[in-house]
């Protein structure tokens, strides 16, 4: 099933069965926190999932940085789950400092490591943020902290690129992520974390594996495995939800358009 874009009304409430999202990178001047608390002012949900990198630790050692749009962020996450939405906070490698508090939970929402889902349709994700199956972070962190430092480069001169497109009245546009698909290393090393992943997710008995990680949104069958990358509020500024219907899309907030994707165990392409 090919995917369809769909308009969202302006100022239209939503409700999900679950919204997945991550690497917020609190903490840092490439966070979007003014785009994500609009995303949660408009879409509720009964299972809210944080897959990692919520908050940056890596940047905040370096120097302390963090708005009151950040602020509102968390506050925002905590008003939900004190309505009764259930918050799942899984642990990235940004983030990793959350690791020693797995099992408990902070404000009504519980802290792991990873984490399962059951679809309406019966199927079950295995959801993990994926830094653990990232060979970089295992076995180089010193190469991982030079790239997210050039990666913090590369977003400022984006925002500057970008302050000029939004004057042009021109909307938002990625300048690491077009380098990303263009650089042929970093294509292969993408496509390899999306095989790890799903094999892993398959080895393990799973339907299917929901992650993030290397922000780069995507729903799609590997093998007979569902993979799905809920993408990042740095570039991508998406998520994935799952509809009352059992449906599974990838949102991406700022153009205020779904695109729908088969669950199914065919391909999906996205259009």
């Amino acid at each position: 099933m090919n995917a369809t874009a769909i308009d969202i009304p302006a100022q239209v409430q939503h409700r999900y069965r679950a919204i997945w999202i991550s690497d917020i990178h609190l903490g840092t001047p490439g966070c979007k926190a003014e785009y994500l608390l609009d995303f949660l002012k408009w879409n509720d949900a009964d299972k809210l999932y944080l897959v990692g990198d919520i908050i940056d630790g890596w940047q905040l050692k370096k120097g302390w940085y963090w708005k009151q749009s950040h602020n509102d962020v968390v506050q925002k996450i905590l008003r939900k789950a004190r309505k009764g939405c259930a918050v799942t906070y899984i642990a990235g490698n940004h983030d990793e400092v959350v690791r020693q508090f797995l099992g408990m939970a902070f404000g009504d929402i519980k802290i792991v490591d990873e984490a399962t889902h059951e679809l309406l349709d019966g199927r079950v994700l295995w959801i993990t943020h994926g830094d653990l199956f990232d060979g970089i972070i295992q076995h180089a962190k010193w190469l991982a902290y030079l790239g997210d430092s050039l990666y913090t480069a590369v977003l400022k001169i984006n925002n500057c690129f970008n302050h000029f497109r939004h004057k042009l009245g021109l909307s938002y546009w990625s300048l690491s992520q077009y380098l990303k698909h263009k650089v042929k290393n970093a294509v292969s090393f993408i496509n390899q974390f999306e095989v790890i992943l799903t094999s892993e997710a398959k080895r393990r008995g799973y339907d299917g594996v929901l992650c993030g990680h290397i922000h780069k949104p995507e729903i799609r069958d590997i093998d007979g495995i569902l993979y799905c990358n809920d993408g990042d509020w740095v570039e991508s500024l998406s998520a994935i939800v799952e509809t009352d219907q059992g449906e599974l899309k990838i949102i991406h907030w700022p153009y205020r358009t779904h695109q729908t994707v088969s669950v199914g165990h065919k391909p999906a392409s996205l259009t």
